[in-house]
């Protein structure tokens, strides 16, 4: 079986369903003839026609209602946003209809919609292209926000998506398209949505990341290990609903956490995850938790892109900050 990457994953999956399902259609800016900014959707109108796969006019406003609409009526669409950056003009028809739509019916219809976005910061794109603003979404009740960080999440989670019966926004993570290859089957096999997945064993403190983060995570938990220091490295994969039982679990054995993104630190999922984990397991932790994030600034242009994002040194300080208080870290 040939090893695949997250991007690949993400089209193999696209196509399953496709396949498997004729309510399922593609659609967005470029994704038909061009296969997409990124080619995530490279093949599929050639393989399924133009009436599955459909190129739109350059309006967000648009592909989010339209996504509403065809919901309504029985199919399943999966919408893509080129960019996270470019989301906002259809911020209405997302949060005031489709997160609404179970409710506003009083559970009569659902709204199974796949809002795709390539998300986050790290290839050097210029403003705009780098956005990480999935607390925004997360703060919505009725919408679903789903991080894949490796090829088997991405195909996985994003069967388990356009499944669903509601509106699910799937942000894939740009800086790790391409990063590293896995054998992904494509079995058809989806994995479950609300549920966090433990990457890495450990028993001295857990680091909780999402997305492309959890590479720089992993690697800080590997140098950990090389001090004698075993890290417990969760990756939520949903952010919304947040299976924070899975984190309580692990903070548990370990006493001690970090929770680590790149997206700006005011308001981020970090101080919910911190909040949340005070609020079930406040007198199990041995020293605050730490969060490692982005800066409250705007995602800064290519020469300084790599000081905004959160690396392993970071990661490194924010965890021994925990593990040395009182003597020296913490707050």
């Amino acid at each position: 079986m040939a090893e695949i990457t997250l991007l690949e994953a993400v089209t193999q999956a696209l196509a399953y369903e496709l396949a498997a399902d004729e309510r399922v259609l593609v659609f967005g800016q470029d994704v038909g003839a061009n296969g997409g900014v990124f080619r995530a959707t490279e093949g599929l109108q050639k393989k399924f026609g133009a009436e599955r796969v459909l190129d739109t006019p350059l309006a967000e406003t648009m592909i989010a209602g339209i996504a509403v609409g065809m919901a309504a009526q029985g199919l399943r669409p999966v919408a893509e946003f080129q960019f996270m950056g470019f989301i906002y003009p259809g911020l209405d028809q997302i949060l005031s209809h489709a997160a609404r739509f179970r409710n506003r019916t009083r559970g009569r219809l659902s709204c199974p919609i796949v809002y795709r976005a390539p998300y986050g910061g790290g290839i050097h794109a210029p403003e705009h292209h780098s956005e990480s603003t999935e607390a925004l979404f997360a703060h919505i009740p009725g919408l679903r926000v789903v991080v894949p960080s490796s090829p088997a999440r991405a195909y996985g989670l994003l069967l388990a998506a356009i499944r669903d019966p509601d509106p699910v926004l799937f942000l894939e993570p740009k800086r790790i398209y391409r990063a590293a290859k896995q054998e992904v089957p494509d079995s058809g096999e989806a994995l479950p949505l609300d549920r966090c997945f433990r990457l890495r064993e450990g028993a001295d403190i857990t680091l909780v990341s999402w997305g492309a983060s959890l590479k720089e995570t992993l690697a800080a938990a590997e140098q950990l290990a090389e001090e004698g220091i075993e890290a417990e490295v969760i990756d939520p994969a949903t952010l919304k609903p947040l299976d924070i039982h899975s984190i309580v679990d692990s903070v548990e054995k370990t006493g001690r956490c970090a929770v680590v993104h790149e997206a700006a630190r005011t308001g981020g999922l970090g101080a919910e995850i911190v909040a949340q984990i005070n609020d079930y397991a406040f007198d199990l932790l041995r020293a605050p938790v730490q969060r490692v994030t982005g800066y409250d600034t705007v995602m800064p242009y290519y020469q300084l892109e790599d000081c905004y994002l959160p690396d392993v040194e970071r990661i490194l300080a924010g965890a021994r900050a925990a593990l040395d208080y009182p003597n020296g870290g913490g707050r």
